[in-house]
């Protein structure tokens, strides 16, 4: 497995991920998502050779904040370490971040996960977090 910068856009493998792991939402307007991927500060994809296996996807300053946007592995990649490789090549790039955050489901599966990778939820360190959501 490589990870890389995601430079080339392909809009139908990143139409399959995200079908794949239930986010349809996001593929709904495939113009919309390409934006967000122009935009973002850092889109690192794990790689089998020519296969895509996984993305994550960040966004922020660089500075002072990166927040996580998109982690996403095919389902019949996940539990081989995609994940965590995509988030600790995140994690070393940003190192002198002092804020990295995402927003995950609440389920025991990514809590753990998170946990797992030194995350604290909001209420842990006294913080709560607010989102106002679209559609």
């Amino acid at each position: 497995m490589e990870i890389r910068e995601y430079t080339k856009y392909n809009e139908e493998e990143i139409r399959r991920l995200y079908t794949a792991v239930g986010w349809t939402a996001y593929t709904e307007n495939m113009s919309v998502l390409q934006e967000g991927y122009k935009n973002s500060m850092l889109t690192l994809a794990a790689y089998e050779g020519e296969e895509l296996l996984g993305i994550i996807r960040a966004v922020g300053d660089g500075a002072t904040i990166v927040f996580v946007q998109d982690i996403l592995v095919f389902p019949d990649k996940q539990r081989q370490g995609i994940g965590t490789a995509l988030l600790k090549a995140v994690l070393e790039r940003y190192s002198n971040v002092r804020q990295i955050e995402l927003a995950t489901d609440n389920t025991p599966k990514t809590v753990a996960f998170y946990k797992s990778m030194g995350f604290s939820e909001m209420s842990e360190i006294g913080c709560c977090g607010f989102m106002k959501c679209r559609g």
